[in-house]
This record gives structure tokens, C-alpha cells and sequence, in this order.
């Protein structure tokens, strides 16, 4: 049964989806090179040798240009792997190839890992919907990342990426709902 909460949350994603929808190129590429940049220097702050970070869907702000400077420098990748069970399994992605996963979702073609693997990386990057100002989450509703972030032993920080407009003042919250320890957006970093 839907909670107000669960409307709350659905009414919010569908505004920010339609929101995303409607950047201009121009937007979506000076956002592209702000979160790049930013990446780069939480990366480098955190003298990350290792990144857990998620291949971004066209209407995300752009991943890959952060992912192909991480490479470059010989940083390790590892990037979620949707599962039938609700959890996240983990590749390198090897190959270079990329498939389309579970809820059509880009992912890397490579040798499974395990969910497991993400206990070995310096620094957690998350896609979402959007940040509060307390540091909550929320993501798109299918609670992969709550899963995992909330069965996580010892965690490295996570920074979740989003738009400017997407740092909001209060979300609606549930008890799985797991908060981030800084967010990355075009125009900064902000640590919680």
C-alpha cells in the first residue's frame, strides 16, 4: 500500500525527470564540464586509487569524461551491475563494451565481481534525483543504492551527482533512505 511518503517521492521524481527532459545541450554540456572538473578534484583531494561510479543515462549529468580521465591516471572503476534480487553486482568492464541493464540502465560489459567487491574502494559515486540540504537521498525508487550503502560495513565516503536546481532544501524520507556524505554538482562540491 502507497504511503504519502511513496506519492510524495513519485510526484517529485516525475517533476525532476520532466525537469532534466527539458536542459537545453548547451546546459547539459557546461553541467558536464562542471561535474567533471569537480570529480576530479574530490578524486584527487581524497587521493582515491580506487572509485566505485555509475555510467550515466542521457538525461544524468555526463559521467564518462570523469570516468575517462579516472582511467587515464590508472585509477581502478568499478561500476554496478543491476541484479534480479535488488542487489548490485560489480565490474570493471574490461571489455569497453556496454549493454543495457536491468530498467534499461547503461552498464559495462565485464567479469562479475560480486556485491562484495564495492568493500574495496577509496570513494562511492551515486547517481540521484536529488540532495537535501541534511545530506538525504533520493534516487529513482528502485533502492538499489540504499541496498548497498546500507549493508556496507565500513564506507568509504559517497558523493552523489546531480543538477544545481536537484540541492533542495527537505525531501520526503523513509527509514531505508540513505544519506550521502557530500554531493557533486556543475557548479561545487558540498561536503555534509
Amino acid at each position: 500500500m502507497a504511503t504519502e511518503v511513496d506519492h510524495q517521492k513519485r510526484a517529485l521524481r516525475a517533476e525532476l525527470r520532466e525537469r532534466r527532459q527539458n536542459l537545453t545541450q548547451t546546459e547539459k554540456d557546461n553541467a558536464t564540464i562542471g561535474v567533471t572538473e569537480h570529480l576530479q578534484s574530490l578524486v584527487t583531494a581524497l587521493d582515491a586509487r580506487s572509485v566505485a561510479c555509475y555510467l550515466s543515462t542521457q538525461t544524468e549529468p555526463d559521467t564518462r569524461p570523469f570516468l575517462n580521465w579516472a582511467l587515464e591516471r590508472g585509477i581502478r572503476v568499478l561500476f554496478p551491475v543491476s541484479r534480479d534480487d535488488g542487489l548490485l553486482d560489480w565490474t570493471v568492464g574490461e571489455t569497453g563494451d556496454e549493454t543495457q541493464g536491468l530498467f534499461g540502465m547503461p552498464e559495462p560489459v565485464g567479469e562479475l565481481l560480486g556485491p562484495i567487491a564495492i568493500n574495496q574502494v577509496d570513494l562511492i559515486i551515486v547517481p540521484a534525483a536529488a540532495i537535501d540540504q541534511g545530506g538525504m537521498r533520493m534516487g529513482w525508487g528502485r533502492g538499489y543504492f540504499d541496498k548497498t550503502l546500507g549493508s556496507m560495513e565500513k564506507c568509504p565516503p559517497v558523493y552523489a551527482v546531480v543538477y544545481d536546481a536537484e540541492l533542495l532544501t527537505d525531501l520526503p524520507r523513509e527509514v531505508h533512505d540513505q544519506p550521502v556524505n557530500g554531493v557533486v554538482t556543475p557548479s561545487r562540491i558540498l561536503d555534509f
